[in-house]
């Protein structure tokens, strides 16, 4: 009887061999935490599409970006809920100086210096219309003049303390206006996250129902700016142009759908390549656990390697504090 000289199962017997060919390694320190900031004291308001995930008032936003520093999380991101008064056609609220944004940026840097603070540069949750821009009579998003007021806005996070700023919105041109006016304005430090690659997807429905932009978009969408899922090429192009025009790091947005797309980025322009596991990937992996249908611990650390395997140096995920946790036990 003959025996195979190669026995792959060999290394993948024992604990240790595995460790020791393992190829990719998920730590605290990929994740980015994703949080909700509300007007209010002492406020917690669940989002019913995302078991777990809440609104939260800048008070008890400082607790949970405290407990994310404690677990080795670099760094949040943050997004404002915007009150309906307070929402616009110009958006004009987008670069308040005493926004909800800003606010909650100072408190942040002052409670927790060390902590990173990236914040979201995109007006959907300032218009009245719920599109990430300004629009027309016609309802068509116009793209310098959304440019325009991005530009506002990201100054008003860096004078308020951002660390990173992180433009969404996709209009063409706004990496280069915005890293003009930053560098002119004497924030020469301040870092640029691009969602280089920001898909039309249909993953992001409870992330909208989060903001409150939901009801404000019925039944719009954003085909015109966000790009075709059906797109790979194109995307190489954005990132190209956004690294082009002053990025500092680039985004792959949704991240498993998408693997593809971080996988040719990085070998592409070897930069800093993001992904963003959205709300609607994280709603899909909590209602199954919820329904005793997967195990939540092994399938969520399995999604996450995933995207870090495919070539994300970092992951925004919902699921970062559970996740960052749960690493910390393996290690003990």
């Amino acid at each position: 009887m003959s025996y195979p000289l190669t026995r792959m199962r060999r290394m993948r017997r024992d604990g240790f061999s595995r460790a020791l060919m393992r190829e990719t390694t998920l730590a605290p320190a990929d994740l980015i935490l994703p949080v909700f900031v509300c007007e209010g004291h002492g406020m917690r308001q669940p989002v019913a599409s995302m078991p777990g995930v809440e609104r939260l008032s800048i008070d008890q936003l400082l607790v949970l970006a405290d407990q994310a520093q404690t677990v080795g999380i670099p760094a949040i991101a943050l997004f404002p809920v915007t009150p309906d008064a307070a929402k616009s056609l110009d958006a004009r609220e987008a670069w308040n100086a005493d926004g909800l944004a800003q606010r909650a940026l100072r408190a942040l840097k002052s409670a927790l210096p060390e902590l990173g603070v990236i914040t979201d540069v995109a007006l959907d949750p300032f218009t009245t219309h719920g599109q990430d821009g300004l629009i027309d009579d016609a309802g068509y998003v116009l793209n310098d003049q959304t440019v325009n007021a991005l530009v506002q806005q990201a100054l008003s996070h860096a004078a308020a303390g951002a660390d990173v700023v992180a433009p969404s919105d996709m209009m063409d041109g706004r990496i280069g206006a915005i890293r003009r006016a930053l560098e002119e304005a004497g924030f020469v430090h301040t870092r640029i996250l691009a969602y280089s690659a920001k898909y039309a997807s249909g993953f992001y429905g409870p992330f909208r129902d989060a903001v409150g932009s939901a009801a404000n978009l019925g039944k719009g969408n954003k085909y015109t700016y966000q790009m075709d899922p059906a797109n790979a090429d194109e995307a190489l192009r954005e990132v190209e142009l956004d690294l082009a025009e002053g990025a500092d790091m680039v985004m792959v947005k949704p991240a498993l759908p998408y693997l593809d797309v971080v996988r040719r980025v990085k070998e592409r322009f070897a930069a800093p390549t993001f992904a963003y596991q959205v709300s609607g990937e994280y709603a899909m992996l909590k209602a199954a656990a919820l329904n005793g249908w997967l195990d939540e611990r092994s399938c969520v650390l399995e999604a996450l390697t995933s995207i870090k395997r495919a070539g994300a140096d970092a992951i925004l995920t919902y699921f970062a504090l559970q996740a960052a946790s749960w690493l910390r036990e393996d290690r003990t």
